[in-house]
């Protein structure tokens, strides 16, 4: 196995979420596409340029993607965390962007907010299984 035990947990935690995440969005409906694009484009504007239809694929060929090489023993688990940190990062920026998921103060969330501010635990596992990449020494 090409991953340490320590990094069993959290990439099981946080990929068996993602891949549910990515397989439930199959087949969206237009509407339903349609507001995670309008969320999604707080974050990276650009979103708005594609179809509702063509964002609801991709968000979920991108969760199921991430979440299967968290799944997978045999996916390097710096490179796991790289792809997981891009797209938790992605979320945490959404959050903050997202009008109305934060208190006055911009960081705290509402109950609105709540929802997507957990999201925060995905970014530490990510940038936890970086540095103890970037640190760790090979034998």
């Amino acid at each position: 196995m090409s991953i340490k035990l320590r990094h069993v947990p959290p990439r099981l935690a946080a990929g068996a979420f993602i891949l549910n995440s990515g397989l439930s969005k199959r087949g969206l409906d237009e509407e339903s596409a349609a507001g995670l694009q309008a969320m999604g484009a707080n974050a990276v504007p650009q979103l708005k340029d594609m179809s509702p239809q063509d964002f609801g694929k991709l968000i979920s060929t991108a969760e199921t993607a991430l979440g299967a090489a968290l799944l997978l023993p045999i996916v390097p688990s710096g490179l796991a965390g790289l792809g997981l940190t891009a797209f938790s990062a992605g979320l945490v920026r959404m959050y903050l962007k997202t009008p109305g998921m934060t208190q006055e103060d911009g960081i705290r969330p509402t109950g609105d907010g709540t929802g997507i501010a957990k999201d925060v635990w995905l970014l530490g596992i990510g940038l936890g299984l970086v540095i103890d990449a970037l640190t760790s020494r090979k034998k």
